[in-house]
């Protein structure tokens, strides 16, 4: 692991730039003052001073030497100075300046990261806005400082990671560090994730992307992260014109969605939507206990948002479960008697702090969390209540969110619990939100990737395309069903291989120039007898004139089951992809499809198959046998290891695949190579 103490842990910065009033250099200067940092100078061309920071004409010129330069002078001057620092052992840079490959001017930036290579420095940026580490007293940005916490962030904009530290600095939520890497010259988000699961200041970690570079290198290194501590994404882009928009703001285009969403899912990352739920959830982590289950207490004093908060955590796949007998009757002694019991427990508009610890307290002994609703009256304190959540949290020991409205003291209550250590939520909707993100993360966790170790080989050589008998072999080579097929080049040969499979038969074209065969005719279903064989064997023979005939492959006519498709794609960044989805009207009119990187173990093959809209039907409707989900499971996951096996496949499709109560079978195949 690389040693960054120079750049998060420094007892003294200089910073590059003009001195001038409300000049870059000025400001940050005052930053790293204002935070705490004690040695700091400025260094620019007029030795000009700034505050109590003395000024300089070259880092040469210093006294001693300094841990960290800041950097926000103009492009031009980046190059020297990291030559001075190499010549003066400093061994940390931000890089503020702008003008680099976001311009245009990628030899620039390249320039920069041959000169730091030479001399042992790492950098973050160029075209950043800074950074912050507040256990250090650094702050080395001109956006919000916040307060001193357990949560670090990593920003591909510095504005939003601004935007993320005000909403801290106003929720009283402490951060640890706070990264914009800018163009990522030097360090990158890979090397900066990998940095942050070992600092033991950071408990849970927030990340703002716009792009996903070297995706399976990101998947591995979120992994590491999520071995030891939460890693919680916003990935922009998700929309065309937000694609278009993040295009023109980092100069590289957002992978497409669903593939990054799976990817995301598949490396124990917790997605969310926006920059306040990405805020919420790391609330969260960073505030309360870990959510082992999916059971959920609601109390609250007002039935409309209680009901409100239940409904959310529904839809999340939480539980609410109704009251035990044994809990009703503890909470019957305490309470009074127009009091609710189901779950949401409502103590009513006259329900007191002691009523509702010890409601909470009792009842979480069935529950693995709790969403505390007070909505009070201007004219009645909410502190009592307040008292009685936090008291309740500490006597159980398990995670509390209050939401807390109203009520002639509820600043100093919310302040209240927040030294208590309580989170506290705008409403039981967003409280549920974070409660629920937190459940699935401990379930991830459980999952263990699926690791590849195979050697490499070829699926056919000097060829893009494999022939529909040469694919179906490999199928079944690789343990993938496929029904009994025939290959056949004349017409004497056809006529004995359909026999052997038994009639009625299918037959089809084989020829690599003929990709859809369906669209030339090329699929000749229900071939009942010899007669049938000898013409429509002629009748594909016609079809294949001038486009490189080769034969007629055969197959038994297929009954029943459910039409699947599984598929393979590759990435710009994920690389191979394995997506499935109902065959057939389904796959192009709903387009109920998921995707997930390839490969996969059967466990997470189950999951793509349970998550798609259609799944019911597979399960059996109105009277229907279930499918073989477990063969289809199976099916996909060997299928998802073939670009593992035979690196020069480009993309495949099995479509259809019939499911049967017992067992798949694949009733046609299209391999492509690279």
């Amino acid at each position: 692991m690389f040693d960054l103490k120079a750049m998060f842990y420094p007892n003294s910065v200089a910073v590059f730039g003009s001195a001038g009033e409300g000049k870059l250099a000025n400001v940050l200067t005052g930053r790293l003052l204002d935070g705490g940092m004690k040695r700091v100078c400025i260094v620019n061309p007029k030795k000009e001073s700034a505050r109590e920071a003395k000024g300089y004409a070259s880092l040469l010129d210093l006294p001693e030497p300094v841990d960290l330069v800041v950097v926000a002078s103009p492009a031009n001057t980046v190059k020297g100075i990291l030559e001075d620092c190499g010549k003066t052992g400093v061994k940390a840079a931000v890089i503020i300046s702008s003008g680099f490959s976001e311009a245009g001017n990628s030899a620039g930036e390249r320039e920069l990261v041959g000169i730091a290579r030479q001399h042992g420095i790492r950098f973050i940026g160029p075209n950043c806005a800074g950074m912050v580490s507040t256990h250090a007293r650094l702050v080395a940005t001109l956006e919000t400082a916040p307060p001193v916490g357990n949560i670090s962030i990593i920003s591909q904009s510095g504005a939003v990671g601004g935007s993320f530290m005000a909403l801290s600095a106003d929720d009283g939520v402490g951060i640890a560090k706070f990264v914009s890497y800018g163009n990522g010259g030097d360090l990158t988000v890979l090397e900066l994730l990998r940095y942050l699961k070992e600092d033991p200041e950071t408990k849970v970690v927030a990340l703002y992307l716009e792009t996903v570079p070297s995706g399976r290198e990101f998947m591995g290194a979120v992994r590491e992260v999520r071995s030891v501590k939460p890693v919680v994404i916003v990935k922009s882009g998700r929309t065309n014109t937000g694609q278009r928009a993040a295009l023109s703001h980092t100069g590289s285009m957002a992978g497409a969605d669903a593939v990054c969403d799976a990817a995301l899912r598949q490396c124990g990352a917790i997605r969310v939507d926006t920059l306040q739920d990405l805020f919420d959830v790391c609330k969260g982590f960073a505030t309360l206990p870990p959510v082992k289950g999916k059971k959920l207490l609601v109390i609250t004093n007002s039935g409309g948002p209680g009901v409100m908060t239940t409904d959310k955590a529904e839809m999340d796949g939480l539980l609410i479960q109704e009251t035990s007998d044994g809990v009703k009757a503890e909470l019957k002694k305490f309470l009074p008697s127009f009091a609710g019991l189901r779950n949401p427990i409502d103590l009513t508009v006259e329900g007191t702090g002691e009523q509702y610890e010890q409601a909470i307290v009792t009842s979480l002994a069935e529950n693995d969390a709790a969403v505390a609703l007070y909505i009070g009256t201007p004219y009645l304190k909410a502190m009592p209540v307040a008292r009685g959540v936090a008291a309740a949290a500490k006597r159980s020991a398990k995670p509390v969110a209050a939401v807390m409205q109203v009520g002639c003291d509820i600043g100093d209550s919310l302040k209240y619990l927040r030294e208590e250590g309580i989170p506290c939520f705008a409403s039981g909707e967003r409280a549920v939100s974070v409660l629920a993100a937190m459940a699935r993360e401990r379930q991830s966790a459980k999952k263990e990737p699926c690791i590849a170790h195979v050697a490499p080989g070829s699926f056919k050589d000097g060829t893009k395309r494999l022939l529909e008998p040469e694919a179906m072999r490999l199928l079944r080579e690789n343990g993938i069903s496929v029904p009994k097929f025939a290959f056949a080049q004349d017409e004497e040969q056809t006529v004995k291989s359909c026999k052997e499979i038994g009639y009625p038969v299918v037959m089809k074209i084989v020829s690599p120039q003929i990709i859809h065969k369906s669209d030339c005719g090329g699929v000749v279903l229900n071939v009942r007898d010899e007669e049938g064989v000898r013409s429509t064997f002629k009748k594909l023979k016609m079809i294949g004139e001038g486009k490189d005939f080769k034969g007629v492959v055969s197959y038994p006519m297929l009954k029943g089951g459910k039409e699947v498709i599984i598929g393979l794609s590759r990435d710009p960044s994920f690389g191979p992809l394995v997506a499935f989805g109902m065959g057939g009207v389904y796959t192009e009119v709903l387009r109920d499809i998921t995707f997930r990187v390839a490969p996969i173990e059967k466990n997470e093959a189950l999951e793509m198959i349970q998550e798609i809209k259609m799944y019911p039907l597979m399960r059996g409707v109105r009277g229907e046998a279930p499918v073989d989900v477990d063969a289809l499971a199976e099916a996909i996951a060997a299928f998802s290891r073939l670009p593992l096996l035979y690196p020069d496949i480009a993309e495949a499709d099995l479509n259809p695949v019939f499911v049967y109560e017992k067992g798949i079978l694949v009733a046609d195949v299209r391999i492509l190579g690279k």
